[in-house]
């Protein structure tokens, strides 16, 4: 547990870096898409602002030296120079006339006409609260045990707290051989990393997908903006992204919502702007911050930057294609250019492009067996036992029209092109209809890397067992689809939708700037409020009892809360919790280097041995990952270990922890 003043010098650190991130994202923002108001202008600086926390953190980080002092002043620095240097607009330019019309509130009274304007946006306002809480409360639950998904504690973690420990984002991190994990991007992992640096401890970890879930929201109303459909956008987004699917998401470190806010926001951001140069920009940074967040987010971020260089304005199409692309790369590329630096590719998981042979680790994936939802599209045995019931589980009992709202959402976004732009009667400004286009094409794009991702329904030939968790991946189209599916619909229609003004775009919206500036301030005192017995709470009961694994494996997390300072070699998958509460444990999976980054498990007692006393540990935990019936308990190294001379300081199966005293006896591999 933190004592105040520990607790308040890490708030002041998270205060310093979003501060100065916000002054420099800000500045950069009103430069860039400088008609930007109300919600979509806060959208576009918190994508620059996120960006500006990433690449100082990468930059110092590839050199050993992403640590506390050398980040906040980087930070700072950065954010100082963009707000004094950044060139101000002469002018932000005529506000459209609809802005300059409407200045006053609707009135509430019985005899009044302007009160119906109140209803979609207290409508949408309702089901976002209900969504932020459904949500919340999974973020409650992760507080009373520590983050325990199989993710969280398989990769994610170990990538957050190996950047803090080492201050390094450019060496691999490696961990359990499977998936080649070590290869995939970690933009969502540096927030924690971040976090961890302010308070030694993670206890912004649990926090941080709410906020991310928040950001997506705010993006599903800002795409529906521009159409006066925001709130309709706002509620089927928040609809979207309740699903069972993503309930997983909820106080761990999984990076799908991640991923998701910042497709939505390049999706937002480029149909709240124009067609030209600048917004390609800046919705290409989102987009690339996506595709350095996962994976699968690599294609729709391909699609967006393509698109939008397509539609741009003729005469800067090439410039809008380079500028998208230069903010992809810097979004997302660093980790793909480590990748080719260590392994001689960025992406070591293709291994042939065509008749081309690419340098790749040259092991099995490990995990489950890698099968795509297209693989099994004519099983019917695996629709009626696997596909119809994940969908059932994954997203309500609701999910054929929730699937088909969506497709629908995308198809109809997607086939407008009817001509390159329409003009708004009552805004007399351009909306172009081609940049709408471009989003149901990233949908769609979204829907297709689910379809064919070689993990999409993994598990045993014909026992697509991983399908139900594999619907994550489909969440990114299903949420775009639905917060399409307003604009596109009016768009087919030929007609608006019941709409609205948004008050913060109007004269009267400095008032209510004013009044969210203090709302803003109250809420950052009450939470710095809350979270002091909140993270003494979750520091408390972190690990204490877990019962999310095996039995042997739950007693050595609980074990490992009051172990610091120590050198701990693990069989185990999962291994974020032996890191301690104060994250000061160093871990490492056992497991030989290959070339081309590869890393596989010892097979022998030798080998074994040998990574032992290499390492130097002070601790073994020789654990399987399962208990399975018919099958030894523990694995062989227990043997091994038991023959050496190591002490066995707690014993549960299928785990044995043992405490390395001396170097191990050669002899203990003389008996196989």
């Amino acid at each position: 547990m933190l004592g105040p003043g520990r607790y308040l010098l890490g708030v002041l650190e998270i205060l310093w870096l979003g501060g100065f991130a916000w002054l420099g994202g800000g500045a950069l923002r009103k430069w860039l898409l400088p008609r930007f108001e109300g919600a979509p202008a806060q959208l576009g600086s918190a994508v620059i602002a996120l960006a500006l926390l990433i690449w100082p953190a990468e930059l110092l980080g590839s050199f050993g030296a992403f640590d506390p002092l050398p980040y906040l002043l980087l930070v700072a620095l950065v954010g100082s120079l963009l707000w004094k240097f950044v060139p101000r607009p002469a002018e932000r330019g005529k506000s459209p006339p609809y802005l300059l019309s409407r200045g006053r509130f609707p009135s509430l009274r019985r005899d009044g006409r302007e009160w119906k304007a109140w209803v979609p946006p207290m409508l949408a306002a309702l089901a976002a609260v209900i969504a932020v809480v459904h949500f919340a409360a999974g973020v409650k639950t992760r507080l009373s045990t520590g983050m325990t998904g199989f993710d969280s504690t398989w990769y994610h973690g170990p990538f957050a707290a190996g950047f803090f420990q080492s201050g390094d984002t450019w060496d691999l991190h490696f961990i359990a051989p499977q998936f080649l994990a070590w290869f995939y991007p970690a933009n969502s992992e540096i927030f924690h990393a971040v976090g961890m640096l302010a308070w030694g401890r993670d206890i912004l970890s649990p926090l941080l997908n709410l906020g991310w879930f928040v950001g997506c929201l705010v993006a599903c109303w800002c795409i529906g903006r521009p159409y006066r459909v925001a709130p309709w956008s706002l509620a089927l987004g928040a609809i979207a992204l309740s699903v069972p699917a993503l309930a997983d998401q909820a106080g761990e470190a999984r990076n799908d919502i991640v991923g998701i806010f910042f497709l939505l926001a390049g999706v937002a951001i480029a149909l709240n702007g124009d067609r030209g140069i600048r917004t390609a920009l800046v919705a290409g940074l989102a987009a690339g911050l996506a595709a350095g967040t996962k994976l699968n987010f690599l294609l729709p971020a391909a699609i967006l930057v393509i698109g939008l260089a397509v539609v741009a304005a003729p005469g800067v199409r090439c410039r809008a294609l380079g500028a998208s692309a230069l903010a992809v790369l810097a979004g997302g590329g660093y980790w793909y250019l480590r990748n080719f630096v260590h392994a001689g590719n960025p992406l070591p998981w293709i291994h042939h492009l065509g008749p081309i042979d690419l340098p790749a680790p040259e092991q099995a994936l490990g995990g489950r067996e890698a099968h795509s939802v297209f693989g099994y599209l004519t099983d019917g045995g695996a629709w009626s036992g696997w596909f119809l019931p994940g969908l059932h589980q994954g997203l309500w009992f609701v999910w054929p029209p929730l699937l088909l709202s969506a497709f629908a959402g995308l198809l109809l976004a997607a086939l407008q092109s009817r001509g390159s732009f329409q003009t708004d009667t009552d805004r007399k400004e351009p909306r172009s209809v081609e940049t709408l286009a471009i989003a149901g094409l990233v949908g769609l794009a979204s829907a297709l890397a689910w379809v064919v991702a070689p993990t999409s329904a993994s598990g045993p030939d014909g026992i697509p067992r991983g399908f139900e968790s594999g619907l994550r991946y489909l969440a990114p189209a299903l949420v775009l689809g639905l917060t399409l599916l307003p604009t596109a619909s009016s768009q087919a229609l030929d007609r608006m939708l019941p709409s609205f003004v948004p008050l913060c775009d109007t004269k009267a919206g400095s008032t209510w700037r004013g009044w969210g500036f203090g709302g803003l301030l109250a809420l950052v005192l009450v939470a710095v409020g809350v979270g002091y017995p909140v993270q003494r709470h979750y520091l408390a009961d972190r690990y204490k009892a877990p019962t999310f694994t095996t039995p042997g494996l739950n007693a050595a997390f609980a074990w490992s809360r009051d172990v610091s300072d120590s050198r701990i070699a693990t069989t185990s998958t999962r291994q974020y919790p032996l890191y301690g509460t104060d994250l000061s444990n160093h871990v490492q999976y056992l497991g030989i280097h290959r070339p081309h980054g590869g890393f596989e498990a010892p097979t022998t007692c030798r080998q074994y041995l040998q990574l032992l006393d290499e390492g130097n540990y002070d601790y073994v935990i020789a654990t399987k990952d399962r208990l399975e019936p018919g099958k030894p308990a523990y694995p062989p190294l227990v043997r091994w270990l038991e023959r050496g001379a190591a002490y066995p300081a707690l014993r549960k199966p299928p785990t044995v922890i043992f405490k390395l005293r001396t170097k191990l006896r050669s002899s203990a591999c003389r008996q196989g």
